[in-house]
């Protein structure tokens, strides 16, 4: 039985794994802030324990067993950062470990992430992946998850990513989900008309304004969620 419950998208950030002038992978991976919180909500905050050896490079997580009267543990090895060496290694250490524990060993199902450049998300004379006075390619663009699901047996089955300005940059679905979203969009879209025809002085444009958004490609579905309430009020 599995002890750790699967994560969720907002415990869930993206990392760019590879990036070119055309295209650009990425990771799905979880922060040891993450861990910490699972651990404190699954077992409790006295009932588990870190020790690190081997100057970091080694994390052991112990979980307390209440029938057995001892500590259970699991260990591993972490990389070092190429920011704060000491530190990153006693993260990375710690993240590994808790892995072997199960939590986040579900992002480990993900689909290979790919995504093109978009030209409404670069700036003046530079483009969304470019070359810094390095010669590497970066971007200043990030990405996050919005939606994430599994099936029965703790593998990815539905993924969103989307980028700072809300729009999808990699999708993934089952039919369910698909179905399930186009027709949230759709009774949106049906609703913004009868509005326009209830009230003249309807403005579709202020309208996604209001979202942040250009239309409702770049909206979110719990901001669509949303404007279908709004929309609702307006029309009783």
């Amino acid at each position: 039985m599995k002890m750790f419950r699967n994560l969720r998208a907002d415990e869930i950030d993206v990392r760019i794994n590879q990036i070119a002038s055309n295209y650009c992978t990425m990771l799905l991976y979880k922060d040891a802030r993450c861990d910490m919180n699972i651990l404190d909500e699954t077992v409790g905050a006295m009932n588990w324990k870190r020790e690190h050896t081997r100057d970091n490079a080694n994390c052991i997580v112990s979980i307390w067993d209440a029938e057995k009267s001892q500590w259970i543990t699991k260990e591993d090895t972490g990389k070092e950062s190429f920011a704060e060496e000491e530190k990153g290694l006693a993260s990375d250490s710690f993240k590994r470990a808790c892995v072997n524990w199960g939590i986040g060993r579900e992002l480990y199902s993900s689909p290979s992430i790919i995504t093109f450049p978009r030209k409404d998300m670069g700036v003046k004379d530079k483009p969304e992946f470019f070359e810094n006075d390095k010669g590497k390619y970066t971007t200043k663009t990030y990405f996050w998850v919005e939606i994430i699901d599994y099936d029965e047996k703790d593998n990815i089955k539905d993924l969103i990513i989307r980028d700072n300005k809300n729009h999808i940059r990699f999708s993934q679905l089952s039919k369910e989900k698909d179905k399930e979203l186009t027709k949230l969009t759709e009774t949106m879209k049906k609703m913004i008309v009868a509005n326009e025809e209830k009230d003249d002085k309807f403005d579709r444009e202020k309208f996604y304004k209001y979202f942040n958004a250009d239309s409702d490609d770049n909206m979110t579905y719990e901001q669509v969620k949303e404007a279908i309430e709004l929309l609702d009020k307006r029309l009783q």
